[in-house]
C-alpha cells in the first residue's frame, strides 16, 4: 500500500493542538516540519502532504475567528527546506489554480522537482473561500463551474510548459560553446479563454517530467477533472463501502478518459487515534472532542456548508435543509449526507466534522489500526492512505512505531526504500514529452537564437 503523511498544521483533529504531546506553537519553526518529515521518512512513507490556502476562513465574532485557523507557511518554502534534510521522502505541495498563474506555478514546481531530485507532487486545488478572492482583487470567488474550467486550462498550460524543454535540451557543451539545443526548446503559444502564455519555461524539464498531479475534488465535475488529469486522488470516506464505490466509479471514469486504472492511485484519508489499549485510545478521542468549544465547532460546520447561518436552529435538532454550497460541492454533499445517514443533530454533526471525521477515524490499538487499513486495502477500497495524525508530531510517531511494523510483517508495506523518484515509488509512469511525441503542435519561441 501507499502512504502519505498529512502534515496539517498541528494535526488532523481541530483540537489536536491542545493535546499534551502536541507542539502547538511550532508552525513557524522549520525544525518542527523537519522533525515530522524525519518521522515520516523513518516510517518509509511515500511522502508528506502539505495543505494550503491563500485566505482566512470567515467566522462570526472575534473569539471564534481567533480559534478557527492556524498559520500556514508557503508549502514551497517548507518543501525546499525539508528536501535538504531527507533523502527519499516525497513532498506534495498545495497550490491554487484560481489564484496563481500557470507560468509562475509551473516554474516553481519544476524548480522543486530539480531541487528535491524528483520527489515533488502538486496538489491541485481550485480554492473555496470567498476571502481568497478578496485577497486577489476580486469582488467574489469564481463559481464552481468556472473554477474547474479555469483549472482544466491551467493544468493543460502547465503540462505544455514542463514539456517545453525536451530531455537533452541542455547541452552545456564547452567545446562548441553551446549551452542549449534550440531545436529541443519549444514555445507554448497558448491562447485560451482564461490564459495566454507564450513560453517556453525558463527551467528544464524535471527528473519526473511532470510533478505528480494530486487532486481531491469529489463532485461530479471534480471527478471528471481527476479522471482527465490526476495521478493521485486524495479522498475522504467514513465507510469502506463508500470508498469501494468511489474507487470503482473513478476506474470507470478513467477508462472513459482513455486511461488505465493503474495510472491513478486512490488514497483515503484516515485519522488514527492510537492507544496502548482500546480504552486508552477512546479516552484520547473523547478528550480531543471535548476540547473543541461549541462555537468553534459550529463555525466549522457553517463554513463547510457554504457559510450558512445555523444560529436560528435548535442545536439539538436535525440539520435543516440548506442550500447547496457554491464553494466545495463535494464537501457539502459529504456533510449533509453524513447528517442524514446517521441521523445526527446539529450539535453532533458540528462535533463530528470539527473533529475531522467526514473521513474515517480509527480509534484503538496499533493492531486495530493495522487491521482496518489491511481490510480497506485488500477489499479494493483504496490503493493507499493519507494518514492524518490527530496531533503532531507524537501522533505520527505512534503510527510509525506501532502500525508500520505490523503492516510490514503482513507483507503490506515496504521494508526499505528503493532508488527512484516519487513517481517510481507510487508506481506511476514518467509522462512522454508532448512536443517530442507530436501531441503538441510545435511553436517557435520568439527569442531563442542559436543557443550560444
Amino acid at each position: 500500500m501507499k502512504l502519505l503523511a498529512f502534515l496539517m498544521q498541528t494535526g488532523g483533529h481541530m483540537a489536536g493542538w491542545r493535546h499534551p504531546d502536541a507542539a502547538p506553537a511550532a508552525l513557524t519553526d522549520i525544525a518542527y516540519f523537519q522533525h515530522c518529515a524525519a518521522v515520516a521518512e523513518r516510517g518509509l512513507f511515500d511522502g508528506v502532504f502539505i495543505a494550503d490556502s491563500v485566505g482566512y476562513p470567515p467566522a462570526r465574532g472575534d473569539d471564534v475567528f481567533a480559534c478557527l485557523e492556524t498559520p500556514k507557511l508557503d508549502p514551497a518554502v517548507i518543501i525546499a527546506a525539508l528536501s535538504a534534510t531527507t533523502r527519499h521522502l516525497g513532498f506534495v505541495g498545495t497550490a491554487s489554480t484560481s489564484y496563481s498563474q500557470p507560468f509562475e506555478l509551473a516554474r516553481r514546481f519544476a524548480s522543486l522537482d530539480h531541487v528535491t531530485g524528483g520527489r515533488i507532487g502538486w496538489n491541485i486545488v481550485a480554492s473555496t473561500m470567498e476571502n481568497e478572492a478578496h485577497n486577489f482583487g476580486l469582488a467574489s470567488h469564481y463559481d464552481h463551474t468556472e473554477r474547474y474550467a479555469r483549472a482544466g486550462e491551467f493544468v493543460d498550460v502547465a503540462k505544455r510548459l514542463w514539456d517545453s524543454w525536451e530531455d537533452g535540451a541542455m547541452l552545456a557543451d564547452k567545446a562548441a560553446g553551446r549551452y542549449t539545443d534550440p531545436a529541443r526548446i519549444h514555445g507554448v503559444g497558448y491562447q485560451g479563454v482564461h490564459f495566454q502564455v507564450a513560453g517556453p519555461l525558463n527551467v528544464p524539464r524535471g527528473p519526473q517530467g511532470h510533478p505528480v498531479l494530486v487532486q481531491a475534488g469529489a463532485s461530479d465535475v471534480g471527478k471528471r477533472f481527476a479522471a482527465a488529469h490526476a495521478e493521485v486522488i486524495f479522498t475522504s470516506h467514513s465507510s469502506m463501502a463508500t470508498a469501494q464505490a468511489f474507487r470503482a466509479e473513478m476506474h470507470e471514469l478513467l477508462r472513459e478518459a482513455g486511461r488505465s486504472a493503474d495510472s491513478c492511485k486512490i488514497m483515503c484519508a484516515i485519522t488514527p487515534i492510537i492507544g496502548a489499549s482500546a480504552a486508552e485510545a477512546q479516552a484520547t478521542r473523547t478528550a480531543l472532542d471535548a476540547a473543541i468549544p461549541l462555537p468553534v465547532a459550529m463555525g466549522k460546520l457553517e463554513g463547510l456548508l457554504g457559510n450558512v447561518d445555523l444560529s436560528g436552529h435548535d442545536p439539538d435538532g436535525p440539520l435543516p435543509d440548506v442550500p447547496e454550497s457554491g464553494m466545495s460541492k463535494s464537501t457539502w454533499e459529504q456533510v449533509v449526507g453524513l447528517a442524514r445517514r446517521e441521523g445526527l443533530t446539529i450539535r453532533q454533526l458540528a462535533a463530528q466534522v470539527a473533529g475531522g471525521r467526514t473521513s474515517r477515524t480509527v480509534t484503538g490499538t496499533a493492531a486495530d489500526v493495522a487491521d482496518e487499513l489491511e481490510a480497506w486495502y485488500t477489499s479494493g477500497a483504496a490503493d493507499g492512505f493519507v494518514i492524518a495524525a490527530p496531533y503532531l508530531p507524537a501522533g505520527l510517531e505512534l503510527f510509525v512505531d506501532g502500525v508500520v511494523p505490523l503492516l510490514q510483517q503482513r507483507g503490506l508495506f515496504r521494508t526499505e526504500y528503493a532508488p527512484g523518484t516519487l513517481r517510481d515509488r507510487l508506481g506511476l509512469a514518467r509522462p512522454d514529452n508532448g512536443y517530442a511525441s507530436g501531441a503538441y503542435a510545435p511553436v517557435r519561441p520568439e527569442f531563442i537564437g542559436n543557443g550560444a
